[in-house]
């Protein structure tokens, strides 16, 4: 249960709810998440979530799921149930398109039994009717048009038409050709006024012909007649369009007939296709704030790691900046963390991110957060946020909360989630305070969980002396007086009123005269809770400095031994290799001297025939000679080194790129490695030699790393067109450069307007494409192009 009624509108998630709706594909799925409410039951919760991670998984991993075209069933299925109702050409194809997707995704999960079985259970016991797709293409051709063979009465009439209209047109042509050798005909050619096909005749020859005049110029010159040969054989073409319609409406009706005992099954299938588009939308969504399932407990319990407003996430991510991840848990030992700090310093946001991230775990969407995070599940959220006065209710601002406080002490319990902003505030501090403590230990008492958000010192004392109660303050950078956004639970933290007004400008004499009002225990215990944010900061700094070089040090050491292992497996290799070369080379050399001595023996060792052998022997022996290569002549530098010159370890032919100098020694990259030598022991190498070492490096892991980043896939969709012929453009070139065989285009179907603009640039590719093709029907169809290279 929430409360208030507008609990949803100040946490936020009504505009999560519009965000998931826009990513719906069908009114249907949008109702569904119209209708999306806060649930309790851990199964139900467990379910829906397990349903979003499996499809978020298929979309990440780009299963060949195709759900682009489906209708809303219902609303047809509710038009057949009326006896002596048809469904028209159209209605019929959407029934058709919304059974092909259905009977796809079946076999798409049946094809990976048991991979989704959450996903599994949406379709479970559902029948599978291809004889509704079969009575529909009987009747239908591929654009969805009824077949001029759908019946043999059809056929016949399609046939006669087919006649009488070459009949008319024969006739036409020979009356055309007549009046224009008569000269009767003002200029242009036949053309249709009223439907009937006419003859553009001069005014004063219009009684040189018998027929029916349809209309004439604006001039009054020119009259278009319909000959009286024609107009009879027109007649009988009217009279067979309307025997053709009445047989088209029979036929639809009959189909709507053979239909209607399908009328349940047609029911069901649209409650999947709603099912799958909803899911499908919250996926979608949760990929776009990088969303996760945490683990899920029955009790309520809340461990956030990492947790990020996904509202905030999106903002910022359009203006290119980061979001502070949340850190936070409350349990039975903490079970109200009250949050203090200044102004503007992220309170009302982490409290925020608190009741928002659990209202979408409990309507079934997945969260920003780390997977490793533990949420549980909550009866009841109540939260007091923003300003409720109202003139009508005669209720001020204080009057609203204290409304509120009493609805929460009066049904709050262990499973309530109590979310409260600026707590205590409305009225005077020195009443407003101890108020507020009261409330905040009535609600210890009934061990509710929840976050507060307050200013107030004698509650930051209260919680730092209570049980259950712990307090925690926004980390707030006081030398550059900047919020850091960062949650630090333990401490309370300071509203650094006077620094945030020192550093507005506020005159010295007014500052000096505030303090000395406030007294000096306020301002000791304020400047005491500013030393030590500063100290914590610090710390935290620290921490942060050490765990990077941690991981620095892990990487380098994980670094090393793939060097290790990829050098032991290579050092086997090549010595396995030297090995059946050296075999191959002393059996060539052994047959070599063989024949040598044979042929000594056989020339009686004629000293001149010897010779000229044992020259052939030296030949032979020349052409297994290894010689060495030659060594790149290296240029040194004799300058001074500095922060990212290249350098050649003495007696080495290693060389590498420096990284730091700290004194005498050196922090030099060796490829992936990193190093640290003695300045006595390295060479600068002029700036002409590295550029011949980049270029020899660089040019193969460049091509190496398009080759291995490079997709067989563009996905244009939603793009404006010459953005996306400019996307088009630079991807061909890489595909031709790489030398890909084919590539698939995915440009979407609506009005076929960016299909088309695809196609014709591609066109301009004749060189290097040999044809183009739809993919098929059951997996976009002409949504999607196949190019394929010559």
């Amino acid at each position: 249960m929430l409360y208030p009624e507008n609990c949803e509108e100040r946490l936020g998630f009504n505009e999560v709810r519009q965000l998931v709706r826009d990513y719906c594909l069908s009114t249907m799925g949008q109702n569904l998440v119209d209708k999306m409410q806060v649930m309790t039951k851990h199964d139900q919760i467990d379910k829906f979530l397990r349903q979003t991670k499996e499809f978020k998984s298929i979309l990440e991993n780009q299963e060949p799921l195709q759900i682009s075209t489906f209708f809303d069933i219902k609303v047809l299925a509710d038009k057949i149930k009326v006896e002596g109702t048809y469904l028209i050409e159209e209605e019929l194809f959407k029934i058709y398109t919304s059974l092909q997707t259905v009977f796809s995704v079946i076999r798409f999960f049946d094809e990976r039994k048991e991979v989704y079985p959450n996903l599994e259970a949406l379709f479970e016991h559902l029948p599978i009717e291809r004889d509704i797709l079969r009575k529909i293409e009987n009747v239908l051709d591929a654009k969805g048009k009824i077949k001029p063979n759908a019946s043999t009465a059809l056929s016949e009439i399609t046939a006669a038409i087919s006649k009488g209209e070459q009949e008319v047109r024969k006739k036409m042509d020979s009356i055309y050709k007549s009046a224009v050798a008569s000269n009767w005909v003002a200029d242009g050619s036949l053309t249709i006024r009223d439907g009937r096909m006419c003859i553009p005749i001069l005014a004063e020859n219009k009684r040189k012909i018998k027929g029916f005049i349809h209309d004439e110029s604006a001039s009054g010159q020119t009259v278009y007649l319909e000959p009286e040969e024609v107009f009879t054989l027109n007649n009988k073409l009217r009279d067979l369009e309307f025997d053709k319609r009445r047989e088209i409406i029979r036929i639809l009706i009959a189909t709507t007939t053979e239909l209607r005992p399908y009328i349940p099954i047609l029911l069901s299938y649209h409650g999947f296709l709603t099912k799958l588009d909803f899911v499908r939308a919250k996926a979608l969504f949760a990929i776009k704030i990088g969303a996760q399932m945490p683990i899920l407990a029955k009790e309520p319990k809340t461990k956030l790691i990492n947790a990020r407003h996904p509202l905030l996430l999106l903002s910022f991510a359009n203006e290119q900046k980061s979001v502070v991840p949340l850190n936070i848990h409350l349990n039975e030992s903490m079970r109200i963390v009250l949050v203090s700090g200044p102004n503007a310093g992220g309170k009302s946001v982490c409290m925020k991110t608190v009741g928002l991230l659990q209202m979408m775990l409990q309507t079934g969407l997945l969260v920003p957060v780390d997977e490793h995070s533990e949420m549980g599940i909550f009866n009841q959220i109540f939260a007091d946020i923003g300003d409720d006065q109202s003139i009508e209710s005669d209720l001020s601002t204080y009057s609203a909360h204290l409304n509120k406080m009493r609805y929460f002490l009066a049904h709050a319990n262990p499973k309530t989630l109590v979310l409260i902003d600026e707590f205590g505030t409305g009225t005077d501090p020195q009443f407003g305070g101890p108020m507020a403590e009261a409330v905040l230990e009535v609600l210890n008492q009934k061990k509710v969980r929840g976050v507060i958000t307050t200013h107030y010192s004698n509650l930051k004392l209260f919680a730092g002396d209570t049980e259950g109660l712990e307090n925690a303050s926004m980390l707030f950078d006081n030398s550059r007086m900047k919020p850091l956004y960062i949650l630090d639970i333990g401490k309370p933290g300071s509203s650094y009123a006077f620094e945030i007004a020192q550093n507005i400008g506020l005159q010295k004499e007014v500052l000096e005269l505030a303090r000395q009002k406030i007294g000096t225990n306020q301002n000791s215990i304020d400047s005491l809770l500013v030393n030590l944010e500063r100290e914590k900061r610090q710390v935290h700094e620290i921490k942060v400095k050490l765990a990077n070089q941690q991981n620095k040090l892990n990487q380098l050491l994980s670094e090393n031994e793939k060097q290790k292992s990829f050098l032991e497996e290579n050092k086997k290799t090549l010595i396995k290799d030297a090995k059946v070369q050296a075999q191959n080379i002393i059996k060539d050399a052994n047959k070599l001297v063989e024949n040598t001595i044979a042929q000594i023996k056989k020339k009686q060792a004629d000293k001149e025939a010897t010779r000229e052998i044992r020259q052939n022997l030296q030949q032979g022996l020349a052409k297994n000679e290894v010689k060495p290569e030659p060594k790149p002549v290296m240029e040194f530098d004799d300058t001074e080194i500095e922060v990212g010159d290249w350098i050649q370890l003495l007696g080495t032919e290693n060389t590498g790129q420096v990284l730091e100098i700290n004194k005498n020694n050196l922090v030099v990259a060796f490829g992936d490695l990193r190093s640290v030598v003695k300045r006595n022991r390295v060479q600068k190498i002029s700036n002409r030699q590295v550029k011949k070492l980049v270029q020899r490096t660089s040019f193969t892991n460049s091509l190496s790393d398009a080759v291995a980043n490079f997709r067989a896939e563009l996905d244009l969709r939603g793009m404006r067109g010459e953005v996306a012929l400019q996307e088009l453009e630079n991807y061909m070139d890489k595909a031709v450069m790489l030398g890909f065989p084919s590539i698939k285009i995915i440009h979407g179907k609506g009005d076929g307007i960016l299909r088309k603009l695809i196609r014709t640039h591609l066109k301009q590719y004749y060189k290097q494409v040999d044809r183009m093709e739809d993919e098929h029907l059951d997996r976009g169809g002409d949504g999607i192009t196949y190019v394929y290279m010559k």
